[in-house]
């Protein structure tokens, strides 16, 4: 795991406006309700625990703590007490995501892109970062897969609260629009985990039973159209020279079998001439 030495730093009281933002900050949102309460922790009790910062050609950077420097600079703080570090630009990446996750508040989209851009930093397999952050293979893969999802279902997952289990479920359902309507419905029937599971299975099986009938139409048709074929093989070997034709258009399929009338005619003569001549018998007169 990665760490930083003692000899590397040194505690410095830094002007509030010299330090900017951390680009390898993955959280996207901020409570703003907690950092109030935290600013109003600071007003009274002074700031416990210093920022850590490193120093770049304009100022300074910072590596972890956004959420006390947002306090400090929400009451008005002129300063702020920070331990400056001599590390690069790789270092202080990999440091702010780390502490990022180590986090219990960091959503489950913030904490993947977290993970997505420690690999890359490490230029390592998923195999390797999961190992240096002490968690399964299977368990950082199953937080990778969420990035899948598309913004718009991101949201409502985010703003509801809803958790990585409730976005792995997500997955489950193919389309943007169904995904965020389940999402929705999700959010607004508050429903944990287990029910949502159970929720998106009978989804997934009323759309299972909706294709069936199509299915079944169309192997019926082909068994029709085979019947229809046999049956002019079979006018063919009479020698009534039948044609088959298949068109379709947007209501309808047609299949008409079509026979010259001439052969069709010189058949029915020969088939009269050739049958036995009957006679009706009289009634019988008593």
């Amino acid at each position: 795991m990665f760490g930083l030495q003692k000899n590397q730093s040194r505690l410095m009281n830094i002007a509030v406006s010299e330090i900017v933002p951390n680009p390898f900050q993955p959280r996207q949102s901020f409570d703003e309700q907690g950092i109030e309460e935290l600013a109003g922790s600071i007003r009274e009790n002074g700031l416990i625990q210093p920022i850590s910062v490193r120093k770049t050609k304009s100022g300074f950077e910072l590596i972890a703590g956004e959420r006390r420097l947002r306090a400090c600079k929400l009451i008005g703080m002129q300063k702020i007490s920070a331990i400056v570090y001599d590390i690069g630009d790789e270092d202080s990446a990999v440091w702010a995501l780390i502490e990022n996750l180590q986090r219990s508040d960091l959503g489950p989209f913030d904490e993947a892109e977290a993970i997505g851009m420690l690999i890359a930093c490490w230029k390592v397999p998923r195999e390797e970062a999961a190992k240096r952050l002490g968690i399964a293979a299977s368990t950082l893969s199953n937080k990778l897969r969420i990035l899948k999802l598309e913004q718009s279902v991101r949201r409502i997952i985010t703003e509801n609260n809803l958790t990585e289990r409730h976005a792995r479920e997500l997955l489950r359902i193919s389309g943007e629009k169904e995904r965020a309507e389940a999402a929705e419905f999700i959010a607004a029937k508050n429903l944990n985990v287990p029910e949502t599971e159970k929720y998106i299975t009978k989804i997934l099986e009323h759309r299972k039973t909706r294709r069936k009938p199509a299915k079944y139409i169309v192997k019926d048709l082909r068994l029709f159209i085979n019947t229809f074929e046999h049956a002019v093989e079979v006018m063919n070997s009479a020698g009534l020279c039948a044609v088959s034709t298949v068109t379709e258009n947007e209501e309808s399929i047609i299949y008409s079998v079509s026979v010259p009338k001439e052969k069709a005619f010189r058949n029915a003569a020969a088939e009269n001439s050739a049958a036995p001549v009957r006679f009706a018998s009289a009634p019988s007169v008593i």
